[in-house]
Protein backbone atom coordinates (compact mmCIF):
# COMPACT_ATOMS: atom_id res chain seq x y z
CA UNK A 1 0.00 0.00 0.00
CA UNK A 2 1.03 3.43 -0.77
CA UNK A 3 1.31 6.11 2.22
CA UNK A 4 -1.74 7.48 0.95
CA UNK A 5 -3.49 4.28 1.08
CA UNK A 6 -2.56 3.58 4.50
CA UNK A 7 -3.86 7.12 5.57
CA UNK A 8 -7.37 6.71 3.64
CA UNK A 9 -7.52 2.76 5.23
CA UNK A 10 -7.86 4.72 8.56
CA UNK A 11 -9.46 7.58 7.98
CA UNK A 12 -12.21 5.20 6.36
CA UNK A 13 -11.95 3.08 9.79
CA UNK A 14 -12.40 6.52 11.85
CA UNK A 15 -15.75 7.11 9.62
CA UNK A 16 -17.35 4.04 10.14
CA UNK A 17 -16.94 4.55 13.93
CA UNK A 18 -18.63 7.66 13.88
CA UNK A 19 -15.83 9.82 14.75
CA UNK A 20 -14.99 11.65 11.65
CA UNK A 21 -14.05 15.22 12.01
CA UNK A 22 -15.09 18.17 9.62
CA UNK A 23 -13.91 22.27 9.54
CA UNK A 24 -17.29 24.88 9.32
CA UNK A 25 -16.16 28.17 7.54
CA UNK A 26 -18.07 31.22 8.86
CA UNK A 27 -18.59 34.01 6.73
CA UNK A 28 -19.15 36.44 9.88
CA UNK A 29 -17.05 37.40 13.17
CA UNK A 30 -17.42 34.95 16.13
CA UNK A 31 -21.20 35.88 17.86
CA UNK A 32 -24.43 34.26 19.47
CA UNK A 33 -25.42 34.64 15.41
CA UNK A 34 -22.77 32.91 13.09
CA UNK A 35 -23.16 32.59 8.98
CA UNK A 36 -22.01 29.42 7.88
CA UNK A 37 -22.62 27.62 5.06
CA UNK A 38 -24.81 29.82 3.37
CA UNK A 39 -27.37 30.43 6.69
CA UNK A 40 -27.44 31.84 10.39
CA UNK A 41 -27.21 29.70 12.75
CA UNK A 42 -27.67 30.51 16.67
CA UNK A 43 -24.00 29.75 17.82
CA UNK A 44 -23.77 27.15 20.88
CA UNK A 45 -20.48 25.66 19.54
CA UNK A 46 -17.72 29.25 20.94
CA UNK A 47 -15.93 29.47 23.86
CA UNK A 48 -16.41 33.21 23.80
CA UNK A 49 -18.38 33.30 27.04
CA UNK A 50 -18.79 36.85 27.78
CA UNK A 51 -19.32 38.29 24.16
CA UNK A 52 -15.98 39.95 23.19
CA UNK A 53 -14.83 37.94 20.47
CA UNK A 54 -16.77 40.43 17.98
CA UNK A 55 -16.40 43.44 20.62
CA UNK A 56 -16.12 46.81 18.27
CA UNK A 57 -13.53 48.35 21.17
CA UNK A 58 -11.21 45.18 21.05
CA UNK A 59 -11.34 45.48 17.52
CA UNK A 60 -10.32 49.27 17.45
CA UNK A 61 -7.52 48.60 20.05
CA UNK A 62 -6.49 45.77 18.10
CA UNK A 63 -6.07 47.95 14.49
CA UNK A 64 -4.81 50.94 16.68
CA UNK A 65 -1.78 48.61 17.62
CA UNK A 66 -1.17 47.54 14.50
CA UNK A 67 -0.74 50.32 12.99
CA UNK A 68 1.70 51.93 16.06
CA UNK A 69 3.78 48.52 16.20
CA UNK A 70 3.12 46.86 13.01
CA UNK A 71 1.86 43.45 12.02
CA UNK A 72 4.40 41.06 13.81
CA UNK A 73 6.62 40.80 16.25
CA UNK A 74 10.03 39.74 14.13
CA UNK A 75 11.09 37.36 16.39
CA UNK A 76 11.26 35.10 20.06
CA UNK A 77 10.67 37.40 23.02
CA UNK A 78 14.39 36.70 23.82
CA UNK A 79 15.75 37.59 20.13
CA UNK A 80 14.04 40.96 20.01
CA UNK A 81 10.40 40.35 20.18
CA UNK A 82 9.89 41.36 22.95
CA UNK A 83 7.76 45.11 22.75
CA UNK A 84 6.30 47.38 25.22
CA UNK A 85 2.70 46.19 24.62
CA UNK A 86 3.89 42.39 25.54
CA UNK A 87 5.66 43.69 28.69
CA UNK A 88 2.61 46.16 29.45
CA UNK A 89 0.09 43.14 29.28
CA UNK A 90 2.48 40.77 31.50
CA UNK A 91 2.41 43.59 34.38
CA UNK A 92 -0.83 44.03 33.68
CA UNK A 93 -2.14 40.05 34.17
CA UNK A 94 -0.01 39.89 37.36
CA UNK A 95 -2.00 42.88 38.61
CA UNK A 96 -5.06 40.92 37.87
CA UNK A 97 -4.40 37.88 39.02
CA UNK A 98 -2.01 38.57 42.44
CA UNK A 99 0.80 36.78 41.27
CA UNK A 100 4.39 38.51 41.02
CA UNK A 101 4.57 38.09 37.51
CA UNK A 102 3.35 36.19 34.27
CA UNK A 103 4.85 34.98 31.31
CA UNK A 104 2.87 35.06 28.02
CA UNK A 105 2.26 32.81 25.03
CA UNK A 106 0.96 32.82 21.37
CA UNK A 107 -1.16 29.77 22.69
CA UNK A 108 -2.92 27.85 25.48
CA UNK A 109 -1.26 24.67 24.49
CA UNK A 110 2.17 26.53 24.02
CA UNK A 111 2.23 27.55 28.00
CA UNK A 112 0.82 23.85 29.30
CA UNK A 113 3.99 22.86 26.83
CA UNK A 114 6.11 24.92 28.61
CA UNK A 115 5.56 24.27 32.65
CA UNK A 116 5.59 20.60 33.24
CA UNK A 117 8.07 19.15 30.93
CA UNK A 118 10.65 22.48 32.06
CA UNK A 119 9.85 21.59 35.86
CA UNK A 120 9.34 17.72 36.22
CA UNK A 121 12.41 15.63 34.48
CA UNK A 122 14.43 12.27 36.05
CA UNK A 123 14.03 11.53 39.60
CA UNK A 124 10.71 13.52 39.83
CA UNK A 125 6.92 12.86 39.28
CA UNK A 126 3.75 14.02 37.84
CA UNK A 127 0.32 13.55 39.40
CA UNK A 128 -2.67 14.18 36.62
CA UNK A 129 -6.18 14.37 36.48
CA UNK A 130 -7.21 11.28 33.95
CA UNK A 131 -9.86 13.78 31.97
CA UNK A 132 -7.10 16.74 32.07
CA UNK A 133 -6.91 18.47 28.58
CA UNK A 134 -5.17 17.57 25.89
CA UNK A 135 -2.48 20.11 26.26
CA UNK A 136 -1.85 19.00 29.79
CA UNK A 137 -1.23 14.98 28.17
CA UNK A 138 0.96 16.31 26.20
CA UNK A 139 2.82 17.75 28.58
CA UNK A 140 2.96 15.07 31.18
CA UNK A 141 4.10 12.80 27.96
CA UNK A 142 7.31 15.06 27.80
CA UNK A 143 8.05 15.08 31.07
CA UNK A 144 7.57 11.38 30.83
CA UNK A 145 9.75 11.13 27.89
CA UNK A 146 12.40 13.78 30.40
CA UNK A 147 12.60 10.53 32.82
CA UNK A 148 9.61 11.67 35.30
CA UNK A 149 7.73 9.31 36.60
CA UNK A 150 4.16 9.56 35.57
CA UNK A 151 0.69 8.64 37.31
CA UNK A 152 -2.84 9.63 36.42
CA UNK A 153 -5.45 9.75 39.16
CA UNK A 154 -9.40 9.37 38.65
CA UNK A 155 -10.87 12.23 38.02
CA UNK A 156 -11.28 15.02 40.83
CA UNK A 157 -10.50 11.89 43.29
CA UNK A 158 -8.31 13.57 46.04
CA UNK A 159 -8.08 10.40 48.03
CA UNK A 160 -6.77 8.61 45.23
CA UNK A 161 -3.72 11.67 44.53
CA UNK A 162 -3.35 11.76 48.13
CA UNK A 163 -2.18 7.94 48.10
CA UNK A 164 -0.08 8.25 45.20
CA UNK A 165 1.69 11.23 46.63
CA UNK A 166 2.51 9.55 49.64
CA UNK A 167 3.82 6.82 48.14
CA UNK A 168 6.08 9.27 46.14
CA UNK A 169 9.67 9.13 46.96
CA UNK A 170 9.84 12.04 44.29
CA UNK A 171 12.37 14.72 45.11
CA UNK A 172 9.95 17.15 43.15
CA UNK A 173 6.32 16.54 42.59
CA UNK A 174 3.53 18.39 40.05
CA UNK A 175 0.13 17.59 40.97
CA UNK A 176 -1.18 19.16 37.31
CA UNK A 177 -4.94 19.79 36.83
CA UNK A 178 -7.70 21.52 34.71
CA UNK A 179 -9.93 24.16 37.31
CA UNK A 180 -12.78 23.50 34.84
CA UNK A 181 -12.94 20.59 32.69
CA UNK A 182 -13.77 21.26 29.22
CA UNK A 183 -15.57 18.47 28.37
CA UNK A 184 -17.66 18.37 31.68
CA UNK A 185 -17.96 21.76 33.02
CA UNK A 186 -17.27 20.79 35.98
CA UNK A 187 -14.41 22.25 38.65
CA UNK A 188 -11.03 20.78 40.27
CA UNK A 189 -11.43 20.71 43.85
CA UNK A 190 -8.66 23.42 44.22
CA UNK A 191 -8.56 23.94 48.15
CA UNK A 192 -8.09 20.16 48.79
CA UNK A 193 -5.72 20.28 46.17
CA UNK A 194 -3.40 23.08 47.39
CA UNK A 195 -3.77 21.42 50.84
CA UNK A 196 -2.14 18.44 49.30
CA UNK A 197 0.53 20.15 47.85
CA UNK A 198 1.18 21.91 50.85
CA UNK A 199 1.53 18.90 52.28
CA UNK A 200 3.62 16.67 50.64
CA UNK A 201 5.55 19.57 48.78
CA UNK A 202 4.62 19.92 45.61
CA UNK A 203 4.21 22.20 42.68
CA UNK A 204 0.16 22.96 41.69
CA UNK A 205 0.08 23.40 38.03
CA UNK A 206 -3.36 25.17 37.03
CA UNK A 207 -5.05 25.59 33.52
CA UNK A 208 -7.61 28.27 33.95
CA UNK A 209 -8.45 28.02 30.75
CA UNK A 210 -12.27 27.91 30.82
CA UNK A 211 -12.04 29.95 34.41
CA UNK A 212 -10.51 32.73 33.75
CA UNK A 213 -12.43 36.01 32.84
CA UNK A 214 -15.49 34.16 34.16
CA UNK A 215 -15.08 32.97 37.89
CA UNK A 216 -14.56 34.48 41.13
CA UNK A 217 -14.40 38.47 41.49
CA UNK A 218 -13.96 40.10 38.39
CA UNK A 219 -13.73 37.18 36.66
CA UNK A 220 -9.96 36.90 38.12
CA UNK A 221 -10.78 32.93 37.92
CA UNK A 222 -10.88 29.62 39.92
CA UNK A 223 -8.40 30.73 42.61
CA UNK A 224 -10.89 33.80 42.73
CA UNK A 225 -13.86 31.53 43.00
CA UNK A 226 -12.21 29.73 45.89
CA UNK A 227 -11.12 32.29 47.87
CA UNK A 228 -7.42 30.84 47.30
CA UNK A 229 -4.07 32.74 47.91
CA UNK A 230 -1.89 33.09 45.21
CA UNK A 231 0.85 30.89 46.92
CA UNK A 232 4.35 30.41 45.31
CA UNK A 233 3.83 26.80 44.65
CA UNK A 234 0.78 27.76 42.08
CA UNK A 235 1.82 27.81 38.98
CA UNK A 236 -1.28 28.84 36.82
CA UNK A 237 -2.31 29.25 33.35
CA UNK A 238 -4.92 31.30 31.52
CA UNK A 239 -6.05 31.09 27.77
CA UNK A 240 -7.04 34.30 26.64
CA UNK A 241 -9.04 33.21 23.51
CA UNK A 242 -11.88 32.37 25.48
CA UNK A 243 -13.69 34.83 27.75
CA UNK A 244 -10.92 37.43 26.97
CA UNK A 245 -12.19 36.83 23.49
CA UNK A 246 -8.82 37.59 21.60
CA UNK A 247 -5.60 34.89 21.81
CA UNK A 248 -2.47 33.43 23.37
CA UNK A 249 -2.51 32.89 26.82
CA UNK A 250 -0.47 33.00 30.16
CA UNK A 251 1.09 31.50 33.24
CA UNK A 252 1.63 33.31 35.97
CA UNK A 253 3.78 32.42 39.47
CA UNK A 254 6.06 33.80 41.70
CA UNK A 255 8.89 35.59 39.87
CA UNK A 256 11.55 32.87 40.67
CA UNK A 257 9.49 30.19 39.11
CA UNK A 258 8.52 32.71 35.84
CA UNK A 259 11.95 33.64 35.61
CA UNK A 260 13.10 29.46 35.42
CA UNK A 261 10.29 29.05 32.94
CA UNK A 262 11.99 32.34 30.93
CA UNK A 263 15.34 30.49 30.47
CA UNK A 264 14.33 27.18 30.21
CA UNK A 265 10.94 26.25 28.32
CA UNK A 266 11.66 25.01 25.10
CA UNK A 267 8.30 26.23 23.66
CA UNK A 268 8.60 29.50 24.67
CA UNK A 269 12.24 30.43 23.98
CA UNK A 270 11.71 28.47 20.35
CA UNK A 271 8.47 30.65 19.31
CA UNK A 272 8.37 33.94 17.39
CA UNK A 273 6.50 36.21 19.91
CA UNK A 274 2.73 37.20 19.53
CA UNK A 275 1.97 40.20 17.36
CA UNK A 276 2.27 42.69 19.75
CA UNK A 277 -1.09 44.28 18.30
CA UNK A 278 -2.73 41.27 20.08
CA UNK A 279 -1.35 42.18 23.48
CA UNK A 280 -2.70 45.89 22.48
CA UNK A 281 -6.31 44.21 22.15
CA UNK A 282 -5.65 42.03 25.24
CA UNK A 283 -5.03 44.94 27.58
CA UNK A 284 -8.38 46.23 26.49
CA UNK A 285 -10.22 43.25 27.54
CA UNK A 286 -8.72 42.74 30.83
CA UNK A 287 -10.61 46.35 31.18
CA UNK A 288 -13.80 44.99 29.92
CA UNK A 289 -13.20 41.51 32.43
CA UNK A 290 -12.44 43.61 35.04
CA UNK A 291 -15.45 45.41 34.76
CA UNK A 292 -17.82 43.00 33.11
CA UNK A 293 -19.85 41.65 36.18
CA UNK A 294 -23.03 42.88 34.37
CA UNK A 295 -21.99 39.92 31.65
CA UNK A 296 -21.27 37.16 33.93
CA UNK A 297 -24.37 38.39 35.62
CA UNK A 298 -25.89 36.76 32.16
CA UNK A 299 -23.98 34.10 31.75
CA UNK A 300 -24.93 32.48 34.50
CA UNK A 301 -28.77 33.87 34.19
CA UNK A 302 -28.05 31.76 31.12
CA UNK A 303 -27.02 28.39 33.12
CA UNK A 304 -29.76 28.60 35.61
CA UNK A 305 -32.17 28.82 32.57
CA UNK A 306 -30.68 26.24 30.48
CA UNK A 307 -30.29 24.22 33.39
CA UNK A 308 -33.87 24.60 34.74
CA UNK A 309 -35.08 23.94 30.91
CA UNK A 310 -33.78 20.55 30.01
CA UNK A 311 -34.07 19.00 33.57
CA UNK A 312 -36.77 16.92 32.55
CA UNK A 313 -34.78 15.46 29.24
CA UNK A 314 -34.01 11.85 29.03
CA UNK A 315 -30.42 12.64 28.58
CA UNK A 316 -27.76 13.17 31.34
CA UNK A 317 -27.02 16.94 32.39
CA UNK A 318 -23.87 16.59 34.67
CA UNK A 319 -23.40 19.19 37.85
CA UNK A 320 -21.85 22.58 36.23
CA UNK A 321 -21.76 26.01 37.38
CA UNK A 322 -20.14 27.14 34.48
CA UNK A 323 -20.66 28.04 30.84
CA UNK A 324 -20.22 24.81 29.45
CA UNK A 325 -22.87 22.37 29.91
CA UNK A 326 -22.95 18.81 28.62
CA UNK A 327 -26.15 16.81 27.79
CA UNK A 328 -24.30 13.10 27.74
CA UNK A 329 -26.30 11.19 24.86
CA UNK A 330 -23.96 8.20 24.92
CA UNK A 331 -23.84 6.19 21.45
CA UNK A 332 -21.77 8.37 18.84
CA UNK A 333 -24.35 8.06 15.88
CA UNK A 334 -27.32 9.06 17.98
CA UNK A 335 -25.26 12.19 19.44
CA UNK A 336 -24.70 12.81 15.35
CA UNK A 337 -27.95 12.44 14.78
CA UNK A 338 -28.94 14.91 17.29
CA UNK A 339 -26.55 17.42 16.27
CA UNK A 340 -27.83 17.39 12.98
CA UNK A 341 -31.42 17.67 13.78
CA UNK A 342 -30.07 20.70 15.67
CA UNK A 343 -28.61 22.43 13.06
CA UNK A 344 -31.13 21.93 10.93
CA UNK A 345 -33.36 23.86 13.08
CA UNK A 346 -30.78 26.64 13.21
CA UNK A 347 -28.67 25.47 15.87
CA UNK A 348 -24.97 24.96 16.22
CA UNK A 349 -24.25 22.33 18.83
CA UNK A 350 -21.18 20.61 18.53
CA UNK A 351 -21.14 16.68 19.16
CA UNK A 352 -18.30 15.67 21.34
CA UNK A 353 -16.68 11.85 20.84
CA UNK A 354 -14.18 9.90 21.80
CA UNK A 355 -10.78 9.67 22.57
CA UNK A 356 -12.11 13.25 23.25
CA UNK A 357 -14.47 12.09 25.90
CA UNK A 358 -14.55 8.52 27.34
CA UNK A 359 -16.24 5.69 25.13
CA UNK A 360 -19.81 5.19 25.37
CA UNK A 361 -19.87 9.17 26.46
CA UNK A 362 -20.67 11.07 23.95
CA UNK A 363 -22.32 14.32 23.79
CA UNK A 364 -24.13 17.70 23.08
CA UNK A 365 -21.03 19.84 24.67
CA UNK A 366 -23.48 23.63 25.00
CA UNK A 367 -21.19 26.83 25.44
CA UNK A 368 -23.49 29.40 26.45
CA UNK A 369 -22.37 32.99 26.54
CA UNK A 370 -23.18 36.25 27.97
CA UNK A 371 -24.40 37.34 24.33
CA UNK A 372 -27.20 34.87 24.14
CA UNK A 373 -30.44 36.21 24.83
CA UNK A 374 -33.40 34.45 27.30
CA UNK A 375 -35.06 34.02 23.97
CA UNK A 376 -31.73 32.11 22.55
CA UNK A 377 -31.64 29.73 25.64
CA UNK A 378 -35.77 29.10 25.52
CA UNK A 379 -35.56 28.26 21.52
CA UNK A 380 -32.62 25.92 22.12
CA UNK A 381 -34.86 23.73 25.41
CA UNK A 382 -37.78 24.14 23.19
CA UNK A 383 -36.33 22.05 20.46
CA UNK A 384 -34.45 19.78 22.44
CA UNK A 385 -37.93 18.48 24.05
CA UNK A 386 -39.29 18.29 20.18
CA UNK A 387 -36.31 16.01 19.39
CA UNK A 388 -36.32 13.95 22.69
Amino acid sequence: MSLDDRLSTELAEIAAAGLSRRRRVLASPCGRIAAVDGREMLNFASNDYLGLAGDPGLARAMADGALAWGAGSGAAHLVSGHLEPHEALEQELAAFTGFPRTLTFSTGYLANLAVTPTLAGRGDAVFADKLNHASLIDAMQLAKANGADVQRYPHNDVGALKRLLAASTARNKLIVTDAVFSMDGDLAPLPALLALAERFDAWLVIDDAHGFGVLGAQGRGSLAHFNLPTSPRILLMGTLGKAAGVGGAFVAGSATAIDYLLNKARSYIFTTAAPPAVACALRASLQRIAGGEALRRQLFANVARLRSGVATLPWTLPASITAIQPLIVGDNQATLDLAQALWSRGLWVPAIRPPTVPRGTARLRICLSAAHTPDDIDRLVATLKELA
